[in-house]
């Protein structure tokens, strides 16, 4: 909830997760204009801590399921992602997701360059891959 969503004044206002291989999570935010959101999906490979897989569908159209990876690697004493966000159901909606998730990203790193080292949200999130 502290950094989903995209930049600006925008707010997560729900955050569901069960973190196993078919689990579901759901999400949803507003945009800074006050446009409301929702996603869903569920967890295809859960391999802590180098690789997330799942689907990914929008409340609005959920017939459209895309997935989206995400691949941790040890990089220079941290980590670096390798995001991938695939299967489209068209080049709209591609070009949709090409212009949100540098937001999202932007505001994770954020997120996680302020959170002190040894603090309770940073649990969950290592800053390193080993």
């Amino acid at each position: 909830m502290a950094w989903f969503g995209p930049a600006g004044p925008g707010t997560a206002t729900v955050a569901e997760m069960d973190l196993q291989v078919g689990g579901r999570y759901r999400f949803a935010f507003s945009t800074p204009d006050g446009e409301a959101h929702e996603v869903s999906g569920v967890y295809q490979e859960v391999q802590p801590p180098f690789r997330l897989v799942f689907s990914w569908a929008w409340h609005s159209t959920p017939e459209r399921v895309s997935r989206v990876t995400l691949d941790l690697q040890p990089a220079d004493g941290g980590c670096e992602l390798r995001f991938t966000h695939d299967r489209f159901f068209d080049e709209r909606a591609r070009a949709n997701h090409q212009r949100g998730w540098p937001s999202f990203l932007q505001r994770l790193d954020g997120w996680l360059s302020a959170t002190p080292s040894g603090s309770p949200s940073s649990v969950t999130t290592p800053r390193t891959c080993e």
